[in-house]
């Protein structure tokens, strides 16, 4: 079981054969790398599996090879433009997960230089189109991980700065944290060639520009995002998990966040926030079991404010009504801010 989606294995990976899973998306959601947090989002999985799916749909017509096999209705496995009604359920190719080995304080990676194909590549992708409120290029720059050079700026940035084409960030995937790490390193852990690493950034670019498109129809900004890749068995790239969601992406209205950053914006105002990060300070690995305090419910109008936006984006982002009676997303909003 993931923080927010469940994967059921209905043939495994092999070294030279790709698997079969389903991917049933729930309505748990996660922040701050905690997992599973304490109440459900209703209707949230519908609405993340539909959006996913939409995107999929659109970038394999653009020849970018997916793991998508479509989404599950009963005992069938359909496209979008065959359901009737919202899904949660995706069926998709499945590939090795070669976890790295935890020694001491340090992973170990040296299986991605042994292995070659059918497997997860072990990092997140970031595309930066901006710097909105809460990015964490901010806190980094800060505390001197980051460099302006690294990220092609002169000067200091601001928020809400619009950056003149887009930044590329990378950082672990299978890690206790996810953690930034240099594009050098990167390629150096996950066993990449210069040629591999260029058709990664090539379709991160691809991918960015066609959620940027969509999300615009709808009225979205598309600030920020993450993608993630693995191999097939003759080590072709393999567009994986989930994108263009309001949980992969951070979106805005007028200035205002479409995505699970407005759940971030009511946790960093407990103290359990405050916990957290003052546990991932002292051990960046095994910093959950330093929290003292469990993080608190949401509010139950946000809640149900925020479920309406993941219901509202998906019906507008995929240009058709999939949940009745759903306020469109600048309505949503004005509620939020009022709970805020």
């Amino acid at each position: 079981m993931g923080s927010v989606k469940d994967l059921i294995v209905i043939e495994k990976p092999t070294k030279k054969k790709i698997g079969m899973a389903q991917f049933v998306f729930s309505d748990r959601y996660s922040v701050f790398d905690w997992g599973e947090m304490p109440d459900p989002i209703p209707d949230k999985g519908a609405a993340i599996c539909i959006t996913t799916a939409y995107f999929f749909e659109k970038l394999e017509e653009t020849g970018i090879k997916t793991h998508y096999r479509g989404l599950v209705d009963g005992d069938e496995v359909k496209s979008l433009s065959e359901l009737d009604s919202p899904q949660s359920r995706m069926e998709l190719n499945l590939l090795r997960v070669l976890k790295p080995r935890l020694a001491g304080n340090t992973y170990d990676y040296s299986a991605y230089k042994e292995e070659k194909g059918n497997m997860l590549i072990p990092l997140e992708i970031i595309y930066r189109n901006s710097l909105p409120e809460g990015s964490s290029v901010f806190r980094r720059l800060k505390e001197g991980s980051l460099s302006l050079d690294e990220i092609g700026l002169e000067k200091k940035p601001y928020q809400g700065q619009v950056l003149e084409r887009p930044l590329l960030d990378v950082s672990t995937k299978l890690e206790a944290s996810d953690r930034y790490i240099s594009w050098d390193e990167a390629k150096e852990l996950a066993g990449l060639s210069e040629s591999e690493l260029e058709e990664i950034e090539r379709v991160t670019l691809h991918i960015n520009e066609l959620i940027t498109r969509e999300a615009s129809r709808a009225g979205l900004t598309n600030e920020d995002g993450k993608i993630e890749f693995g191999f097939d068995e003759a080590r072709n790239l393999v567009l994986v998990d989930t994108l263009g969601t309001l949980d992969e992406c951070r979106f805005t209205f007028e200035g205002m966040p479409v995505s699970k950053e407005i759940a971030r914006l009511f946790y960093r105002n407990t103290n359990w926030y405050e916990a957290v990060e003052a546990a991932k300070k002292v051990d960046k690995i095994g910093w959950k079991e330093l929290v003292g305090i469990k993080p608190p419910v949401l509010p139950p109008a946000l809640r149900d404010a925020i479920s309406m936006l993941y219901k509202a984006s998906c019906n507008e982002m995929t240009h058709r009504i999939w949940f009745d009676e759903v306020p469109a997303v600048k309505e949503v909003l004005e509620e939020i801010k009022g709970v805020l």
